[in-house]
This record gives structure tokens, C-alpha cells and sequence, in this order.
């Protein structure tokens, strides 16, 4: 299809700063949740999830782990030098591998106080990591670009434990507060698993053990995606045509059990996220492209899913055509990056329904709702903030349906 003009304002409302939640409630559980069905709102809370979901729902979450990636260091002189890992970049670009590694790494960074940081200067900071001290020293490789490199004293330890031992949680800037030490627990999903995330998948932070123990009683079963969320997310849209933005380009990894789980599906998708949509729609297209003869890498450009084509493969023809190149490359697993930008417009290919909380004005995160909804968009959004619904990473949830 052709890929409209697209006007930020008309994905704007006015979000008052006291209903954005600054920190959790007291139970993950026990947040609110808007039902949306065929024009149809109704109010629950989450631990009343599980009666809202079909039997035969297959539940796709995502399962990255946010890490600590604020690293701070103080120069001799006694400025403090901000750190934020934003991606890697050498000796490998896979977050899985860079987070394992014993020796040297270098990312793509954001510098709070570079100007203090001197060319050449080595930045150095003691941590703890299982009662051993280590060195962890930091130079500046490209000041331009902001990447710099990390090198520690013991060849034992992995990057990722050095990360988790000094590093603070990387909170959404619009929360304007200092990390506490519940944040540690809080901003991250009780499910999170592989590390390389700078951004909580903040729908799932609502699940409890209690709220999935009655989901597999009822038999709904649940799929695992990996999607390490981005800075990118937080990036403000500046363009008047939002096709303009520059969107940012996020890892994810599928495995081969979860394409089988998709596939052998009898009832209803629902993603956990924008992040599980966004990686469910770029497995679809993934599949388009190697049916279209498009090369096997899996990265899948911001408008993709636009080009002209006489008529879109199947949800089945396509990840048939995905484990077949699996199959042929014995591979257990995919990894790739993806770009896709969802707004209205945009047919998904993968889901029949979402879990996700209430989003930034005028982001790219309220242009993928307003696809699903539609312009009920807007009467959604009214509810909530009519009915004190409590709003972003924090705040309150949604079960939207197309």
C-alpha cells in the first residue's frame, strides 16, 4: 500500500504531569486495566486478566532485562562523567555475546558532562563484583559519535556483571527523579531474562507468579520473543509528517520454539507490548522477504511494510517460509534488527489483540494504538484520564482488540 501523510497532531491530547505515575503501586497486580472490544469499554483491574482471555489465547511476551546502563565516573578533579550505553559496537554488535564478554568492549554511548572528559583521558571506578574489586576503566574512543570503550582489570568477569554491579537503572526521562532502590525490582518484568534492554517492556510489568499460575489454569500458553528495547523509544517525534521521524533500530531474537507456537495457533495472538507487536509484525515481514527473494538478512527496514506488492503472503506462508530457512541454515534461533514503524494505515499480520499501558502524546507508541483503535483512539484515551486511570511506564494498562 501507499504510505499516507501522517499529521503528529491529530495523535496529540493534553496529559496533565500529575497523571503521569512516578513510581509503582504497592502490587504489580493491582492496576487497572481499560477493556476495548468492537467499540465497547469496560473497567477491570489486572489480576482480572485471565478472565478476559479467550482459553485457546497464545500470550507473546517479551523477554528482555533491563540493565543498570547509567555508569558513573569521577575524574580526578572530581566531575562527575555520566555514562549511558545506548548499543554496541565492537568487537561484535549481537547484545547476548557483548554482554558475556571477558575483554574489552566498546558502545555507542550518550555523555552527560563530556565537555569535562579530556581526549585520551582514562576514566577508572572500583566495583564489587562477588567480593572481588575490579577496574573498570572507560576511554573515550570517538568523541563525535560518542563511542567509547570499556576495559576491566579481571579477565574472569563478564561485561554484563560489571554493568550490574555499579550501574543505575535507566529511568524514562519523563519520570524526572532520581532511581530508588525499588526501581532495581520494580522496572523490570518478574519474566525478564536476557540482558541487553535500556527500557522496561512496561506492559508486562503488571504480571505477577499469582496472575500466571491462573492464565496456565485456564490453558492459555505463552510465547517469548526478545526485543532490547531502545533510548529510541523516548525520541520525540519533530517532523510535522511523522513519516519523517527517523525511527530507531532495536535487536530482537525468535526462536525456532516460539515461530512452531505461532504457527500451530488455533486461537487469538495477544501481545504483551508494543515491543512483542513490533516484533511479531517484523517476523511476518521477515518471511515476505525471503519469499520475495530479498536476501536472508533478517533486518527489516522502518517502511518495509509499505512497499507495493499485488498481494501479502499469509501469516502461515510466512513463517512456514522462516523455519524452512531455518531448517536449511540449522539454526534454533533468529537474530535481527528491525525499524518498523506502525501508524495508521498499517494491516498487522500477526496479532488479534494487545496488552499495553497508556502512551506519550503525539509518540510513535500512540500512532501504533491508534491503528489498532482506530479513531476510538481518542474516546479511549478520554475514559482513561476521565476515570484517574494513572499514566505511562508506571501507570495503569489496556486489552485492546482489533
Amino acid at each position: 500500500m501507499d504510505s499516507p501523510q501522517i499529521d503528529l497532531r491529530d495523535y496529540e491530547y493534553t496529559l496533565p504531569e500529575s497523571r503521569i505515575a512516578k513510581f509503582p503501586l504497592e502490587k504489580r497486580d493491582s492496576s487497572q486495566v481499560l477493556h476495548y472490544r468492537d467499540g465497547e469499554i469496560r473497567h477491570f483491574h489486572f489480576f482480572d486478566i485471565p478472565e478476559l482471555l479467550p482459553a485457546d489465547t497464545l500470550l507473546v511476551y517479551n523477554d528482555t532485562k533491563v540493565i543498570p546502563a547509567r555508569l558513573i565516573f569521577q575524574r580526578e578533579t572530581g566531575a562527575r562523567i555520566e555514562i549511558f550505553l545506548l548499543a554496541p559496537t565492537a568487537p561484535t554488535t549481537v547484545i547476548p555475546e557483548i554482554m558475556l564478554a571477558k575483554h574489552p568492549v566498546t558502545w555507542e554511548t550518550m555523555i552527560g558532562n563530556a565537555k569535562k572528559w579530556k581526549d585520551g583521558e582514562i576514566l577508572q571506578g572500583k566495583v564489587q563484583v562477588g567480593g572481588t574489586e575490579v577496574i573498570l576503566s572507560a576511554r573515550l574512543v570517538d568523541r563525535d559519535s560518542k563511542q567509547v570503550e570499556f576495559s576491566w582489570s579481571d579477565g574472569k568477569v563478564a561485561f554484563v556483571d560489571l554493568v550490574e554491579a555499579s550501574g543505575e537503572i535507566p529511568l524514562p526521562p519523563y519520570l524526572n527523579r532520581k532511581p530508588e532502590a525499588e526501581d532495581r525490582d520494580r522496572y523490570q518484568t518478574v519474566y525478564s531474562k536476557k540482558e541487553g534492554a535500556v527500557a522496561a517492556p512496561t506492559a508486562g510489568l503488571h504480571f505477577t507468579e499469582e496472575v500466571f499460575a491462573q492464565l496456565r489454569n485456564k490453558g492459555i500458553r505463552e510465547a517469548q520473543v526478545t526485543l532490547h528495547v531502545s533510548a529510541g523509544t523516548f525520541q520525540p517525534i519533530k517532523v510535522d509528517n511523522v513519516l519523517e521521524h527517523p525511527m530507531h533500530s532495536e535487536q530482537i531474537q525468535i526462536s525456532r520454539e516460539t515461530i512452531l507456537a505461532l504457527l500451530q495457533n488455533p486461537g487469538k495472538t495477544v501481545a504483551v507490548g508494543t515491543t512483542s507487536v513490533r516484533t511479531l509484525e517484523s517476523l511476518y515481514w521477515y518471511g515476505v522477504k525471503l519469499i520475495e527473494g530479498k536476501g536472508s538478512d533478517f533486518s527489516i527496514s522502518k517502511l518495509f511494510a509499505y512497499e507495493k506488492r499485488e498481494k501479502s503472503p499469509s501469516k502461515t506462508e510466512s513463517l512456514q517460509a522462516i523455519l524452512a530457512f531455518m531448517e536449511l541454515e540449522k539454526l534454533d534461533s533468529i537474530l535481527g534488527q528491525t525499524e518498523i514503524f506502525i501508524f495508521p494505515g498499517y494491516e498487522f499480520k500477526m496479532i488479534e489483540g494487545l496488552i499495553t499501558n497508556f502512551h506519550q502524546p503525539g509518540s510513535t507508541l500512540m500512532l501504533l494504538i491508534a491503528t489498532i483503535l482506530g479513531e476510538d483512539w481518542k474516546k479511549v484515551y478520554q475514559e482513561a484520564l476521565d476515570r484517574d486511570y494513572r499514566f505511562l511506564s508506571y501507570g495503569d494498562s489496556s486489552l485492546l482488540w482489533l
